[in-house]
């Protein structure tokens, strides 16, 4: 079911968009929302050719050169975004940028690995949504009973199964899952922060997907992934705040 054009996403901010989930989600979101403006960060230019060749075709990308982890630039990013906006602000935020670390044993874990994914994974995705919070409160709070789109925002942040407490049934990984389990107490946190404002906050697991992270044996395709994800958008209200959820729609335990 197509979105109606009253609840388009007019402004959208997209994270990590330079590939795999990121970058098809772009492809996706274009003619279903018809944004006038899609945000996208990328960190590195070797690594960002076909976004690149893409937005050159698109004049509603605007692209953003960030490393996720500076995180003294997000002010800045802020005042770009609201310029671009015309001060109306943002719909929606999408905190997709993210690592994972190769070693699973916790005897062989390092500091260096738990601290490079909680600084991506975790304290990037807060500390970017607090400087884009005054964004998504301008464009929220007009249309409270509507989905996201017109009079709505939302922060959605992707996150994994793997940080899922309860379906915790194999160990291992702890510099992913405990980054990605922190990020889901954090969207918790912010779905009831928000309330006033009528922004939503929910926390997305994309599947286990084909892409330099997911590793080629994965099921998931990023076009079989990002289909759901957006059908999953497209329907986002009040009843899915505060929840996680799978790519498919189907909500998962914390």
């Amino acid at each position: 079911m197509k979105m109606p054009m009253s609840t388009a996403v007019k402004h959208i901010f997209i994270t990590g968009a330079n590939r795999g989930i990121g970058f098809q989600l772009i492809k996706k979101m274009l003619p279903e929302f018809k944004p006038e403006k899609v945000f996208a960060t990328y960190r590195d230019p070797e690594k960002s050719k076909e976004l690149k060749d893409f937005a050159a075709h698109h004049p509603n990308v605007q692209l953003i050169q960030l490393d996720i982890r500076d995180f003294d630039k997000y002010e800045e990013v802020a005042m770009v975004v609201d310029a671009a906006t015309e001060g109306q602000g943002l719909n929606l935020l999408i905190n997709n940028a993210g690592v994972t670390s190769k070693v699973a044993k916790i005897t062989a874990i390092r500091k260096s690995e738990l601290t490079d994914n909680f600084e991506t994974n975790t304290i990037a995705p807060i500390l970017l949504t607090k400087a884009l919070l005054p964004l998504l409160e301008k464009a929220s709070g007009l249309n409270p009973d509507s989905p996201v789109g017109v009079g709505r925002a939302a922060v959605v942040n992707v996150s994994s199964i793997l940080g899922s407490i309860q379906g915790n049934d194999q160990g291992g990984m702890y510099a992913y899952r405990c980054s990605k389990a922190a990020l889901n107490a954090a969207t918790r946190s912010m779905s009831l922060d928000f309330k006033k404002s009528k922004i939503i906050a929910v926390a997305l697991h994309p599947g286990w997907v084909k892409t330099d992270m997911g590793g080629p044996k994965a099921p998931l395709t990023t076009e079989e992934a990002t289909s759901g994800i957006v059908t999953l958008l497209k329907s986002l209200g009040t009843k899915h705040n505060g929840q996680f959820y799978q790519h498919d729609g189907k909500q998962l335990d914390w």
